[in-house]
């Protein structure tokens, strides 16, 4: 739990990074063993480009990394419950485990489909669930304004 809540931590500075450039603060990083092999944010206004989510790039990411596309030794720590694009894609990867910091009741893929992941892949949810949604919640009450 304690290595979840570090990872967390670098996926939150990719999320303040997104912010900062004005894009949706998600962030997101993949580990490998101990080690992060891909870090990214949301790049969608950047790049016009809505598949262009922090989860995205980051199994773009990991993927050229590793030189394969299956990331089952993998674990992603994102800071927003993935949406239904996004978990389709980390089933596609065969993601080992996901670790996620806010739930997203609108639009995270648990309330749209449950079943989505590959068998295989562990989920934990709730990692630094404040601070993920905390980020998430002040910038876009600073959007309303």
């Amino acid at each position: 739990m304690e290595t979840d809540k570090i990872f967390m931590q670098k996926a939150l500075a990719e999320a303040r990074e997104a912010a900062r450039k004005g894009e949706v603060p998600v962030g997101a990083v993949v580990t490998h063993g101990s080690r992060i092999i891909a870090r990214a944010h949301n790049l969608t206004e950047q790049l016009t480009d809505v598949t262009a989510h922090a989860e995205m790039q980051a199994i773009t990411s990991a993927a050229a990394y590793i030189g394969g596309k299956y990331l089952n030794e993998c674990t992603i720590y994102v800071t927003l419950e993935p949406c239904v694009m996004c978990a389709g894609a980390l089933a596609w990867a065969q993601i080992g485990k996901i670790v996620y910091g806010a739930a997203d009741e609108k639009r995270g893929y648990s309330f749209f489909a449950p079943d989505v992941l590959h068998p295989k892949t562990e989920v934990v949810s709730g990692v630094l669930a404040e601070e993920c949604s905390a980020i998430v919640k002040e910038f876009f009450r600073k959007k309303r304004h």
